[in-house]
């Protein structure tokens, strides 16, 4: 798994307000090492968050993930759904890997592999302070 992804910190458009005890945090936007046209990664999001919404989740939430070492970022939905459904949901829009916070703890996980995930920090300490 990249290391990027250990380094990731989340942005807010505005404050998420009460965080169920289980979540994940999904991108559609590129894979890493590929590049789309900035058409292919807003069409791609536009058609993860309906398929999010579908599911008629009791959290879903806009955040921003980013590197705070090269800027690149990568708008996201943290949103309340099992984790399995999330595997196949990242499968589905081609993801490299997601994010599940779990009792507060911050992991990464694979979405192409079966691997164990791996801890990142307490997702609290990965908030940018227009989240909280």
């Amino acid at each position: 798994m990249h290391t990027a992804y250990l380094e990731t910190r989340f942005r807010c458009e505005s404050p998420l307000g009460e965080l169920p005890s289980e979540f994940v945090i999904l991108s559609a936007y590129a894979t890493t090492g590929e590049v789309w046209s900035e058409q292919q990664n807003t069409s791609a999001d536009q058609n993860l968050f309906r398929a999010l919404q579908a599911l008629n989740p009791p959290f879903l939430k806009r955040v921003v993930g980013y590197s705070p070492a090269t800027a690149h970022a990568e708008p996201s939905w943290a949103v309340a759904i099992p984790l399995a459904e999330a595997h196949r949901i990242g499968k589905e829009f081609a993801q490299d890997a997601l994010y599940f916070v779990d009792q507060g703890a911050l992991w990464v996980a694979s979405c192409r592999a079966a691997v164990a995930p791996i801890y990142v920090d307490q997702f609290e300490n990965r908030l940018d302070p227009g989240c909280r």
